[in-house]
């Protein structure tokens, strides 16, 4: 049985059907974006400060989970400096010439937002480091022995890097970044104001305790609750008069398969299947994968990560176990468990 997680409607990853409505959604000022009180505080500050004195914002780097806001976030950041803002991802970004080509075109001041920056292929990160530092492109014409290195001289601009894996970039582009900022989980309340926000955008009627509901069951990550928030509305324009209550929501999420965590069927499946098959575990990631019909890397990457967050599932020596409380929001007997020594 192989679930199709790209559709999944909890996965934080950016999907295409998310383009129409993230761009209207995304917040232009700091006044405007809800949420990530401590960057947005900080940040506000080196802008300001970078105004003042008339220079370009130092580099940014973004980290956190995906869905969070680091790219509406360079957005932001381009847009109180009052530049223009240039977008691309690390893996978009294959040559030296295709970084060469990015950096020459910006414009004094400009935001280079490079998204999944940890994904950069290592020649290329190379050519960025003195771009970063000295404002300058050192590029190598020719080969052999009548190669020769022309030194451009770039303008002032500001590198915003973001990424969901900040382990994974190399010390030597963490050390040139001046400012680093980690993107934290939003809280239901938080949520609760994104979701009215983006319903007042797109026309919909919701009530308060809708919006709770909605923003209770989106897993702390606002790109999916503006998503639930589009399948509720369906719902309740449909079977409703087209407000979206906490019934309404309810009911809507219910048929979606979303429990009040944000457990998905693909959630439930896994813990169950481990429960039922292995005691609950320990058990190694292969096999669970073997047991769900899925991959192992997708199971690592999509789905232990929020089970784990909630304290669902843990990781051992021998391999993952379910929870207590993984049983008792199944609603069943935690048995003896398998020792873990």
């Amino acid at each position: 049985m192989e679930s199709d997680f790209e559709n999944r409607i909890v996965a934080p990853e950016y999907s295409a059907e998310d383009t129409d409505i993230e761009i209207s959604l995304r917040p232009k000022r700091l006044s405007e974006y809800i949420g990530q009180e401590k960057a947005k505080e900080n940040l506000k500050i080196y802008i300001e400060a970078a105004k003042k004195r008339a220079e370009s914002l130092d580099h940014v780097l973004l980290y956190g989970p995906p869905g969070l806001g680091k790219t509406t976030l360079a957005g932001i950041i381009a847009n109180e400096m009052g530049v223009n803002l240039r977008v691309t991802s690390g893996p978009a970004i294959e040559k030296q010439g295709d970084l060469a080509a990015i950096l020459t075109n910006l414009s004094e001041g400009d935001v280079l937002f490079i998204d999944e920056i940890h994904r950069l292929n290592r020649s290329v990160e190379e050519i960025l480091y003195p771009a970063m530092e000295d404002g300058a492109l050192d590029i190598i014409i020719g080969k052999g022995p009548s190669a020769r290195s022309i030194r451009l001289d770039l303008p002032h601009f500001t590198l915003v890097g973001a990424t969901t894996r900040a382990g994974q970039i190399s010390a030597p582009m963490r050390d040139r970044f001046g400012v680093i900022c980690r993107l934290e989980m939003y809280t239901p309340d938080e949520l609760a104001m994104i979701v009215k926000r983006s319903a007042d955008i797109l026309g919909i009627f919701i009530e308060d305790d809708g919006a709770a509901e909605i923003a209770s069951r989106s897993r702390g990550t606002p790109r999916i609750a503006n998503r639930l928030l589009k399948r509720v509305r369906d719902f309740a324009q449909v079977m409703g008069d087209g407000t979206v209550d906490r019934d309404c929501s309810r009911i809507a999420l219910d048929r979606m398969e979303i429990d009040p965590l944000g457990l998905d069927s693909i959630d439930r499946l896994l813990l169950t299947a481990m429960i039922r098959n292995y005691n609950g575990g320990p058990v190694g990631l292969e096999t669970i994968a073997a047991a769900i019909g899925e991959e192992a890397v997708t199971i690592e990457d999509v789905y232990e990560p929020y089970l784990m967050q909630i304290g669902f599932l843990a990781r051992t020596a021998r391999g993952r176990t379910v929870t207590p409380a993984g049983y008792a929001h199944l609603g069943l007997d935690m048995p003896g468990q398998q020792t873990l020594f």
